[in-house]
């Protein structure tokens, strides 16, 4: 049996966060990416399609990133990271993927956060890659950042956001042997318009959402990377201690991308997780490729 046709509403979304629906129907949850800053859909290319053979997959753009709608990007909807969460769970209806897996790399694992206490029943797992609620250093909490840093680093961005991202991306994606990664998270910053770039960078960095965490209620695994400079592992730590019943896993994995660094551990852990919770789920009687 096809999928209903979207309603104009729906279609609105679609073309709005260029949502892309891969795989089939197997009677398995769907698996939502949601992106990092910055970064669009294509970052998972290396991810996503080893689920497609089981699971409906759903890719979307930001509202001013990738091929999304420019003209969306308003700035009083996008003020707060709320406004990109009410998008995910449109998303989310638009392509028909109810009780799902999110996958959220960096603040696209505290959208999906946000989206999850705002909707319980969006999601039935999350799986957040490389999380942080908040990045400044606050009393016993580290962050890793000083206020003085963050306000260095956006002032720079705000000076000349092309050599901002010069000289962030390496320091993002760290691996320094592999300059390529960094070239590849360089080249996607670029492709951003300034003004939307520098709105979020800032609700990236200055975002403090830390009190939202004890009011998930949806099962949560964190992945914690290794020399993760924008990251550090006691933030990992935090997020696991403040999720109740969250699971924390270490990943081999360096530096604060490993959706690009090492596609093959994220795969592995994440069809790890799959099999655990729905290796006993029986197939749908039809199924579809979208």
């Amino acid at each position: 049996m096809s999928p209903a046709p979207p309603t104009p509403a729906q279609a609105a979304v679609l073309r709005r966060n260029n949502v892309v629906v891969q795989g089939h129907d197997r009677g398995r949850p769907a698996l939502v990416f949601v992106n990092g800053f910055g970064c669009d859909q294509g970052v998972w290319r290396s991810v996503a399609p080893h689920f497609a053979a089981e699971h409906r997959i759903v890719l979307f753009d930001h509202v001013g990133i990738g091929r999304s709608d420019l003209s969306a990007a308003n700035a009083i909807r996008y003020a707060s990271l709320q406004g990109y969460a009410d998008d995910l769970l449109e998303v989310c209806d638009a392509a028909g993927a109810q009780d799902a897996v999110l996958v959220g790399h960096s603040v696209g694992a505290i959208i999906g956060v946000l989206a999850a206490v705002r909707w319980p029943a969006a999601f039935r797992h999350l799986v957040l890659v490389a999380p942080s609620p908040c990045h400044l250093n606050d009393g016993s909490y580290l962050g890793g950042f000083e206020r003085e840093d963050l306000d260095t680093l956006l002032e720079a961005l705000e000076a000349n956001y092309r050599h901002w991202t010069h000289q962030v991306a390496p320091l993002i994606v760290g691996n320094p042997d592999r300059p390529e990664l960094a070239w590849e998270l360089e080249s996607g910053f670029n492709r951003i318009d300034p003004d939307v770039a520098r709105r979020f960078a800032r609700l990236c960095f200055r975002s403090d959402h830390r009190a939202d965490l004890p009011l998930l209620s949806t099962p949560t695994t964190v992945l914690q990377c290794t020399e993760d400079n924008m990251v550090p592992e006691v933030v990992g730590e935090y997020m696991h201690e403040s999720i109740r019943g969250s699971e924390l896993i270490h990943l081999r994995a360096t530096g604060h991308c490993p959706h690009m660094s090492a596609p093959q551990e994220v795969t592995d852990v994440l069809a790890r997780l799959l099999g655990e919770r729905w290796a006993a789920t029986e197939p749908a009687e039809l199924d579809t490729e979208l």
